[in-house]
């Protein structure tokens, strides 16, 4: 099969998948944390992980990464194969969630096994897209697909609110729903043409966070990373607990709640997508970095340390800006650094730092809420956005061609 060929087939069930995304992000946003607030009256903890879900599956992406290495599999065939898994959970929570049952434990663990299944094989995707898009285009192709499970979020965020504003016991339906979802994800990715991944230096699982130590700009970027995503992942469920929990005075419809933590977010990331994808291609990247960095610290800002109906929706405006230029860097940017054949590896190192403060910035945030005001936890995480952006800058010379224009410099051999 040739070059132009692979590329033609994996872009064209990409934006086939990329509506089963859409749905399957409208449940990380939202839905399953409202579910666990609304539903199952569920507590600090509970919600946390709940929250966290998504970010488990990160956390364990090196292990995909290693075990798919070492069996010598298709990156783009296992993926397929966590997908459907990931199914099953859901179907489980569902079930969990009806009205006879109302289970909340056999929802929490439904909700959380089928988020770690849509995130743990991403580093499989990033090398798909490493092998089948050309690197001239290869943001641009992606922002595209990016634009279309936008669409279908912004669908299932105005659909999924109708329909637990009509009642919300109809949470089994939604949840039915990001099943059938995952299960189209995995038809998908079982079309997409990959070569066999391959391990080349051992099999521990975790062996790839060697990169994270003996590569200097990729750990300084880590770190960069590590401040900003805690912040913001911190801050993303407190959208919907600041929102929702009738404590803080607003307690908005879940309508409401869709429309400023999905709709209006969305609507802005469908704007700019394209834009960021081709900044992203031709910009150098630290610059791109610490200029999302610094929307994402004022979109939290307008949001949490305003009282007003204009603060939660300029906040909104801004966050969704940010995101849309932070979904194709947070996807891609390892393409720029890492050598051919650790593009997979490098984005799994990636990926399990995500993991780490997705997984731990929820549950601190719910517990820190408990004795701090939102207007507190807004400037403490602005705070450490703008630390990421001040790091940021003397990488800046680096961020043109990508480190492997200059090797030998910030590799270290120890």
């Amino acid at each position: 099969m040739t070059a132009p060929e692979r590329t033609q087939i994996t872009y064209r069930y990409e934006r086939l998948r990329a509506v089963t995304a859409g749905v399957l992000e409208s449940a990380g946003a939202s839905f399953l944390l409202l579910i666990a607030l609304r539903w199952f009256e569920a507590g600090a903890t509970i919600k946390g992980i709940v929250a966290g879900g998504a970010s488990t599956g990160l956390l364990l992406s090196p292990v995909t990464v290693s075990v798919v290495g070492a069996r010598g599999w298709r990156p783009s065939r296992a993926a397929a194969a966590l997908a459907a898994c990931g199914a099953v959970c859901y179907l489980a929570a569902a079930v969990a969630a009806l009205p006879a049952v109302k289970w909340l434990w056999l929802y929490a663990i439904g909700a959380v096994l089928g988020a770690t299944f849509t995130s743990i094989f991403i580093p499989l995707l990033t090398q798909m897209y490493h092998e089948n898009y050309p690197e001239p285009e290869r943001g641009q192709l992606f922002s595209r697909t990016v634009m279309i499970r936008i669409a279908a979020a912004l669908l299932a965020g105005v659909l999924g609110g109708k329909l637990l504003d009509a009642h919300i016991s109809n949470a089994s339906w939604l949840l039915l729903a990001f099943a059938a979802a995952l299960a189209g994800a995995a038809f998908c990715l079982n079309r997409c043409p990959t070569h066999p991944l391959h391990n080349s230096d051992g099999s521990h699982p975790f062996r790839a966070l060697k990169h994270a130590w003996h590569d200097k700009i990729f750990q300084r970027t880590l770190i960069v990373w590590m401040l900003m995503g805690f912040a913001n992942l911190m801050m993303l469920p407190m959208r919907i607990e600041y929102l929702g929990n009738p404590r803080y005075g607003l307690n908005l419809s879940s309508w409401d709640i869709a429309l400023l933590t999905l709709f209006v977010p969305n609507v802005a990331r469908l704007i700019l997508s394209p834009v960021w994808g081709r900044l992203f291609d031709r910009m150098n990247f630290f610059a791109l970095r610490a200029t999302l960095n610094a929307g994402f610290g004022l979109g939290i800002l307008a949001f949490f340390t305003s009282d007003s109906t204009a603060g939660l929706y300029a906040g909104a405006i801004i966050f969704g800006i940010s995101n849309a230029g932070g979904d194709v860097a947070w996807s891609l940017w390892v393409t720029k650094f890492s050598p051919p054949d650790k593009v997979a590896e490098y984005m799994s190192v990636h990926t399990f730092f995500t993991g780490v403060r997705g997984v731990l910035a929820p549950i601190v945030a719910f517990q820190f809420a408990t004795g701090n005001s939102m207007h507190t936890m807004g400037w403490v995480a602005a705070g450490m956005i703008t630390l990421s952006v001040l790091i940021l800058l003397p990488e800046m010379k680096w961020g043109k061609r990508g480190r492997r224009a200059s090797p030998a410099v910030e590799e270290v051999s120890e």
